[in-house]
């Protein structure tokens, strides 16, 4: 696929923090000859560090992102909108074009993690998400064709 042909997918949850930051992160570590993914939040929330601790003990490095509010890609027409948390699938924006919203939920981590009293304990949430987001992103694009909304 020509880098024009990619699909240019958002991943979206509400502060881009966590979720939506770990499925960029796969998307581009996995699947970047198909995909060019991008990730926001409709509010920002900053970077999670145990998220970006989580990645990274999996090889894949996002300590370089940033929260990214949904609006800074108004310009932006993409393929797919995936919601990966409810509440940004209540209050998902009306995107020009022609994107497919698509949601696909994941657990939060750090709501998970309330209670854990060491980051090991932490961690465990972070680590199981971490790892349902790329089962998920290893189905990309295929589940899309599949999954029209």
């Amino acid at each position: 696929m020509s880098a024009g042909s990619k699909l240019k997918i958002l991943f979206l949850c509400t502060g881009n923090s966590c979720r939506s930051q770990m499925a960029e992160g796969w998307a581009r570590a996995l699947k970047s000859d198909d995909l060019q993914p991008y990730s926001a939040g409709i509010e920002t929330h900053g970077l999670n560090p145990f998220a970006v601790r989580a990645m990274k003990e999996a090889g894949v490095d996002i300590s370089s992102h940033q929260s990214t509010n949904v609006s800074d890609f108004s310009d932006i027409e993409f393929d797919y909108v995936i919601t990966v948390c409810g509440h940004a699938d209540e209050h998902c924006p009306i995107f020009s074009g022609n994107a497919v919203v698509i949601h696909k939920a994941f657990d939060d981590p750090p709501k998970l993690a309330e209670d854990a009293e060491t980051e090991e304990e932490k961690m465990v949430h972070y680590r199981r998400v971490r790892d349902e987001i790329r089962a998920y992103i290893e189905t990309l694009p295929e589940s899309l064709q599949q999954n029209p909304g």
